[in-house]
């Protein structure tokens, strides 16, 4: 009755733990482990898949758990007791073909949600809102905005970070923004943890078809960016921000640096901190690399 009486309890406390985690709402910081919530729509399919992945994970372990406490407590061996060993059981057909066919299920249905979240995340528009040329290099970030002509006369709009200034990518919520990246030297990766996503930079890709990736922004905001890939000696100086602002907002931003504003002078014109808030700036030498690429 005893023995009884303790597996009744572990089992009950089990349950209330399961109870209790399941009870938890999905948008809880508890399933993201970490993670940061997200701002785009292709962040939120994501960051869907990694809780209800957690919650999977969180049931399977605390099911392993019961029942590793329940064998611990059914058959340990008691102090005096004459019991006998029990019974030994070489071989268990149906017992060996259900704990195969479980995990089988298991992997199957998340290789399936896993799959269907990675299409919508590479989804492409064959008409996105916005197009912004990412350029990465030893070590710094060029952002070209190539529907844009600067007061020079031809060229796109474009900001390049300095020794004194982080470069700010100021992009427009409720927009699908289509990112073009290419490398000058070796492979970088562009990561803004708040997108939930990164994508390596692959130097040579001329056509750009891998090296393409779409999100539309859903919330305001300054957000440090970095490069994610190990690419030399000062690899943990290329960091960026992104600047999300509203679409009025973005178009009054193109507007004053193609009348020769600079990236500081036309963020505070729309009303934005001029220089990036996310992120210190590192004692980096960039203004060798800013001129090669444009200043």
């Amino acid at each position: 009755m005893a023995r009884r009486s303790k597996l009744a309890r572990v089992a009950a406390l089990g349950l209330l733990g399961a109870l209790t985690l399941s009870g938890c709402g999905v948008d809880a910081q508890v399933w993201r482990i970490g993670w940061p919530a997200g701002i785009t729509d292709e962040a939120e399919k994501m960051r869907q898949l990694w809780e209800g992945s957690a919650i999977a994970a969180m049931v399977v372990g605390v099911a392993v758990w019961i029942l590793i406490a329940w064998a611990a407590i059914r058959y340990r061996k008691r102090r005096g007791s004459d019991e006998e060993l029990p019974r030994q059981t070489a071989y268990n057909l149906p017992l060996e073909i259900v704990y195969t066919i479980i995990p089988f299920i298991i992997i199957a249905v998340l290789f399936f949600y896993t799959v269907t979240v990675q299409n919508r995340v590479q989804e492409r528009s064959d008409n996105p809102d916005v197009t912004i040329a990412v350029n990465a290099f030893k070590w710094n970030w060029q952002f070209v905005y190539p529907d844009t002509t600067d007061a020079n006369g031809g060229q796109p709009v474009s900001t390049v970070g300095s020794s004194t200034e982080i470069p700010i990518l100021v992009l427009p919520t409720d927009r699908t923004i289509r990112f073009e990246l290419a490398s000058a030297d070796v492979i970088h990766s562009f990561w803004v943890p708040e997108f939930l996503f990164k994508l390596d930079v692959i130097p040579g890709n001329e056509n750009g078809r891998d090296n393409v990736f779409q999100v539309t922004v859903r919330q305001q905001g300054s957000y440090v960016g970095r490069c994610a890939e190990l690419c030399g000696t000062y690899h943990a100086f290329m960091n960026f921000e992104v600047r999300s602002v509203s679409p009025s907002d973005y178009d009054a931003y193109l507007t004053a640096r193609e009348h020769g504003l600079s990236t500081h002078d036309a963020l505070e014109s729309i009303g934005q901190n001029g220089t990036a808030t996310s992120t210190n700036l590192l004692p980096l030498d960039r203004q060798q690399q800013a001129a090669r690429h444009g200043g």
